[in-house]
């Protein structure tokens, strides 16, 4: 507890706190989520964490920020294995990247987009901090935009933008509600079959040449 007090002292609380949320939101989503539990995990006063967060919302929308920031960072390993001039292929590893985020982190996956919260599209393009770190919106957007160069995104980049993400985002709610107790095999077929759904959807085949 010495060691966590001097952190704050040299200005680290806030971010402990942070943190503090970010492992209550992983052990149950938003709603376990509380100031005066975070600060005793930290190992401070309730009246030391209120001087950094007025109220509980303005912790969840910090741990939301931080959950989205690693739904972002999950999206990019996947991108990284894919060929950089594989515009499908990139498209479907954006896919593959944000479900299994879903399933591996489904309490900081229900943080990052609460029911009647903002969506990732209005945090991406109002917040600077994430657009910064690219988040899983820019993301998608710049997948999309390399099969518009390649001329074979299938309809316009708003409504494949919709349609892309409503589509991982209703095959991860499945996989972790109604789909949950498939077996590893099956939720893995069922994880790469979604995905290539959503993205043949979005393809179309390329313009002849010559």
């Amino acid at each position: 507890m010495d060691s966590q007090r001097a952190g704050y002292h040299h200005g680290n609380l806030r971010e402990a706190l942070v943190q503090a949320g970010v492992e209550l939101a992983r052990e149950g989503g938003p709603s376990t989520i509380v100031l005066r539990e975070t600060a005793r995990r930290v190992g401070v006063s309730p009246n030391a964490a209120y001087r950094h967060f007025a109220s509980l919302p303005d912790l969840v929308d910090e741990v939301a920020k931080d959950s989205r920031r690693r739904l972002a960072e999950t999206m990019d390993a996947e991108l990284g294995r894919q060929k950089p001039a594989d515009a499908v292929g990139r498209l479907t590893a954006v896919g593959r990247g944000y479900v299994r985020y879903a399933l591996t982190e489904p309490g900081l996956f229900a943080t990052a987009f609460p029911t009647g919260g903002k969506s990732a599209a209005g945090h991406d393009e109002q917040d600077p901090a994430e657009d910064k770190r690219r988040g899983s919106f820019t993301i998608l957007r710049e997948a999309l935009a390399a099969l518009d160069a390649a001329g074979i995104l299938a309809e316009p980049m708003e409504s494949a933008t919709f349609n892309a993400w409503a589509g991982v985002h209703g095959l991860a709610l499945l996989l972790l509600g109604p789909y949950a107790e498939l077996p590893e095999e099956a939720r893995e077929s069922a994880i790469a079959d979604g995905v290539a759904f959503v993205v043949r959807g979005l393809t179309k085949a390329p313009r002849p040449t010559g």
